[in-house]
């Protein structure tokens, strides 16, 4: 009898219960992302755009282009890795339509602050410093010297058709060189993946790995992925982060990763603000040009990585912007771990225009075809110098 009134009352009461427990309000999850520092200020970097204007402009070499790494090489020099380059000569504020112009380029600053252009080919008749062969050309990704070489991830693409955006990706490879001649690079090995992922627009060496940042996607909903090796050597064998473990390929040598951020650009960065705190800086994604260059933080290099917080607006992008021209845009920031401090972080971005034609705006003004360097201060506690100066 006290078991069938039991079951009769107490079977109601926790109906009842099981109902307010999913009417009444729960205690949210605390959030997997890291609080984000407050963005202090924006400047732009006076002295490195002033730097490599007056190197752009003397006729000695370069004279624009994107892409736009850098990394620290010995004896105090510092690399500027650009991917497509033009080259002197510059008439006063434009350049002529006979200006030389190639897929890429590096430009070596020295102790002194001295730059020179290294290029392929001979005087006269300057060439692509890498190429895989007309009529494909590589783009670089985030050149970086590691392990006592320089070591510089491609992107090879070929055309599809005349238009400023008719260009398909096929593949990805690494050049390395030795650090005392860039001229020509010892080894160029292929990176095993066919999924169609820019693997390398960024590098980023931590503790025993070397972690590989590759983009999928060629439109304007690209997507993130990260691989690593073990030591400091691109050519070695790459894991492949899943979103949950680390994986080697597949039998057939296709990569195993999964994405860890969507809505990035084709270049950006992941680097460690501080100790247990990640910044992603990237160029938001979207439909249409932006003009707004955006953080995201986490306390992984392989994320999950934060909502987008806005850390500038380039002001030269669109018909409203400072060259009053609808057809200049800003794409891929990134940042310059070696110029940069946990609370002071160097981005650059490119800026170009879709008139690329000769007599059209990248030969109307070079500026226009230039590098831009900003420094953005967080808030948090007092930081060193900088691993190496960004002015000199």
């Amino acid at each position: 009898m006290r078991m069938r009134w039991w079951l009769f009352v107490g079977v109601p009461l926790c109906v009842a219960a099981l109902v307010l427990g999913l009417l009444w309000p729960r205690p949210q999850a605390p959030s997997v992302f890291p609080a984000a520092p407050a963005v202090l200020g924006v400047e732009p970097l006076t002295c490195l755009n002033a730097a490599l204007d007056a190197y752009g402009d003397s006729g000695h070499g370069w004279s624009g282009g994107d892409s736009t790494w850098t990394t620290a090489l010995p004896d105090d020099r510092e690399l500027f890795a650009f991917s497509d380059s033009f080259l002197s000569p510059v008439d006063g504020t434009g350049r002529p339509g006979h200006a030389p112009f190639v897929h890429n380029s590096f430009v070596v600053r020295a102790a002194d602050g001295a730059m020179s252009t290294v290029v392929g080919g001979v005087p006269g008749a300057p060439e692509s410093l890498l190429s895989p062969g007309t009529p494909a050309w590589y783009w670089l990704g985030a050149a970086t010297y590691l392990g006592d070489a320089l070591q510089v991830p491609l992107g090879k693409w070929h055309p599809t058709g005349t238009g400023p955006f008719d260009w398909a990706f096929a593949g990805s490879s690494v050049a390395r060189f030795a650090p005392d001649d860039l001229t020509r690079p010892t080894m160029i090995t292929p990176l095993r993946d066919t999924r169609g992922i820019q693997w390398g627009q960024w590098v980023a060496s931590e503790h025993d790995f070397t972690y590989l940042y590759g983009v999928e996607g060629v439109g304007r909903r690209k997507a993130l992925h990260v691989a690593r090796v073990v030591g400091h050597d691109l050519r070695a064998p790459l894991e492949f982060f899943d979103g949950e473990k680390w994986r080697r390929a597949d039998d057939s040598g296709v990569g195993t990763s999964r994405p860890v951020a969507t809505d990035v650009s084709g270049e950006l960065s992941v680097h460690q603000l501080r100790p247990g705190l990640y910044l992603l800086v990237t160029t938001e994604s979207g439909p249409g040009l932006s003009d707004r260059i955006v953080g995201r933080f986490s306390s992984s290099p392989t994320g999950p990585f934060g909502p987008a917080r806005l850390l500038y607006t380039t002001p030269e992008t669109g018909i409203r912007g400072s060259y009053r021209d609808p057809d200049v845009y800003t794409y891929n920031a990134h940042a310059h771990p070696e110029f940069s401090t946990p609370r002071v972080v160097v981005i650059s971005y490119n800026v170009n225009s879709v008139d690329t034609a000769v007599g059209g705006d990248v030969y109307r003004d070079v500026s226009i075809y230039r590098p831009r360097f900003i420094s953005v201060t967080f808030d948090g506690p007092p930081a060193g110098e900088p691993a190496r100066p960004a002015c000199r």
